[in-house]
């Protein structure tokens, strides 16, 4: 996207060209409206704004011109000077065209009488009105007259006579052997009249069968009678297409002789149908027609943003240029300042353009580049910041800015440290104003405001806010310094007095915090009720792990599928003792499925030492329960 499309779109031009190519009707007028650019030759561009003006008056007088797409008229034309032989609805086409010629002719003429110097190129257009007569007269309804030769005349009526023979012929064969028809009507098969004879009575009817029915049981017969007359049709169509032809080629040729004349028709259609669409655009908007300058002064009064409902619109008054040539604009978020710019910006490429501005008053100073950074500019795909985007877009600006350049810059300095924003924000600033361009600013810091207090060339602005209603009132008042107002917002939509203490102290020490006059009582942040995070219990985790599965239990272990007894149940670590028919073995819980239960599988008190233990270890349990001993500790120890 080159830097021109790219910047027509952080102001919204190109929504403006939308609509302009949306009242255009030729494809010519929408392409040179889509391509069109800011006029930097000031008699051309005084030109163009005055088309723009004698095209509304004379739309407002007149009504709308009788233009029309002439895509069609080209290549119908360059069909005929390739030497192609115009069918009847090319003909037809062409000499609607010659209509519209004349009509356009005719709207243009009688805006002589108020001296409107568009109305004069009535003079440029020629209708060829004995050429779109001899067409009209020739061709009708996308087909040859029967009256466009005496020729074709004779032709045509031979060729009725003699279908109407024909017809007369098959019906008195239809009537005279009523009994062998299967139908009371003569039909057209292939082109030959024929009567519908029953299968067995074909031989009864002298001719040709030319088809017969669904079923067979039906026969469509040409009487012997009406063939001759079939063969004299289509002698006499032959005859008939040559003359239709030989008419076509005549006015062919007559079109091709004509097309000089008809290529400088279309241009002229093409050249008024792009001025009165912005005539048209004019109407739209309800602008006028600024006043142009090459002294550097923009002066706007009563000026709307054009893609703005004009009801709710509240007009800006603005000027640049008399007391200094750089504004920076400060004011509350939503206060307007970003519209306020664009606006302005919006409006003066508007009039560059050759188009009238949306104000009710403008003097706008022609510029040789409109350099812009508007939006955060963020790109993933490049890997760019808000500010870095900012930082590139700023670059380049700077790179072009010249004393002619018209440059607006939003939020300038945002987007990182404020301290450090604040310093690039300024020396941002400094380079803009030895530039010696037209520059209009918005930025929050206050060290900018005084900044453009101190600096010749640049003064402040403010965008004005209604504190009752906390709405901006789209004012902007040129050479106060506006305040954010955020505390303010921050108070009257709810934050507590305490909040608001610990900002004015962040912002501005604490001694301003004793200073600060609250607008309300103390209150405080009101809680709602939100959902809690349910956690696991840890104690019923384990409890819940030990009493899953029971001495006995017989168990499945994966991923072998070896069924198993479980000898002691799931410890803290979630480990289970499991009997295998070989060996026992620690395993963690998760790799084992319940099998069959120890209650399904033995009585309540049933002595699982049996299952578990060796009968030499039970022997020494036996004789443990009597003596205590080492040896019992060793083997019970070797058992686990």
């Amino acid at each position: 996207m080159s830097q021109i499309i790219k910047r027509e779109k952080q102001i919204e031009f190109d929504k403006i060209k939308e609509m302009w190519m949306d009242l255009a009707l030729t494809d010519t007028a929408k392409e040179k409206i889509r391509d069109t650019s800011f006029l930097l030759s000031e008699s051309e561009l005084r030109k163009q704004l005055k088309n723009t003006t004698d095209s509304r008056n004379l739309i407002e007088t007149l009504g709308t011109p009788p233009l029309q797409n002439v895509t069609e008229i080209k290549e119908i034309l360059t069909a005929a000077k390739t030497g192609d032989c115009l069918t009847p609805y090319q003909l037809e086409r062409f000499e609607t065209a010659l209509a519209a010629v004349m009509r356009l002719k005719k709207y243009l003429k009688r805006g002589i009488q108020s001296d409107n110097p568009l109305a004069y190129y009535s003079e440029n257009l020629d209708a060829m009105e004995e050429l779109r007569e001899d067409i009209s007269r020739q061709i009708r309804n996308s087909s040859v007259d029967d009256h466009a030769s005496k020729q074709l005349a004779r032709i045509r009526s031979k060729i009725g006579l003699c279908e109407e023979q024909m017809k007369q012929k098959a019906e008195q064969v239809l009537h005279s052997n009523k009994e062998y028809m299967a139908d009371n009507y003569c039909t057209l098969r292939n082109g030959r009249i024929c009567v519908p004879v029953k299968k067995d009575y074909k031989h009864k009817i002298s001719g040709s069968v030319m088809d017969k029915s669904a079923t067979g049981n039906t026969l469509f017969i040409e009487p012997a009678g009406a063939a001759k007359y079939y063969e004299e049709l289509q002698l006499l169509k032959i005859d008939e297409e040559n003359e239709i032809y030989r008419i076509l080629y005549t006015l062919t040729a007559f079109v091709s002789t004509s097309a000089p004349g008809m290529d400088d028709n279309i241009a002229l259609i093409e050249k008024l149908d792009f001025i009165f669409s912005k005539g048209k655009l004019s109407i739209d908007l309800n602008a006028v027609e600024p006043r142009i300058n090459t002294e550097r002064r923009i002066l706007l009064k009563d000026a709307r943003h054009p893609l703005m409902d004009k009801t709710i619109n509240v007009p800006l008054q603005f000027e640049i240029g008399e007391q200094a040539r750089g504004i920076i604009i400060t004011g509350p978020n939503t206060g307007g300042k970003t519209v306020a710019i664009k606006t302005v910006m919006l409006n003066s490429m508007m009039a560059q353009c050759g188009l009238h501005v949306t104000c009710k008053e403008a003097d706008i100073c022609m510029n040789s580049s409109y350099l812009c950074d508007i939006g955060d500019g963020q790109d993933i795909t490049e890997n760019l910041s808000t500010f870095s985007a900012h930082i590139k877009n700023v670059l380049e600006v700077l790179c072009e800015v010249n004393r002619e350049s018209f440059v607006i810059m939003d939020e300038l300095g945002s987007g990182t440290d404020p301290v450090e924003g604040m310093g690039i924000a300024i020396s941002i600033l400094e380079e803009l104003r030895k530039s010696g361009a037209i520059f209009l600013v918005t930025t929050h810091y206050p060290e900018v405001k005084e900044y453009a207090d101190q600096t010749p060339d640049i003064i402040n602005a403010r965008m004005t806010f209604d504190k009752k209603t906390l709405s901006p009132t789209y004012q902007m008042v040129i050479g106060e310094a506006g305040e954010s107002c955020a505390f303010y917002i921050a108070e009257r939509l709810g934050m507590p007095n305490e909040m608001l203490e610990t900002a004015v102290k962040a912002a501005y020490g604490n001694e301003a915090s004793g200073t600060y006059l609250f607008q309300k009582n103390d209150s405080t942040i009101q809680k709602k009720k939100t959902s809690r995070i349910s956690k696991i219990s840890h104690q019923k985790q384990k409890t819940a792990l030990h009493k899953k599965y029971a001495p006995g239990d017989s168990v499945m272990v994966y991923p072998d599928r070896k069924i198993g007894i479980v000898c002691k149940p799931v410890n803290e670590k979630g480990v289970l003792r499991v009997q295998l028919p070989d060996k026992k073995i620690w395993i963690n819980h998760k790799r084992v499925k319940l099998y069959v239960a120890a209650a399904e599988l033995y009585p309540e008190d049933y002595d699982f030492s049996i299952i578990f233990e060796s009968v030499e270890n039970r022997k020494i349990k036996h004789t443990m329960e009597r003596k205590y001993t080492e040896e019992t500790i060793r083997h019970g120890e070797n058992e686990c």
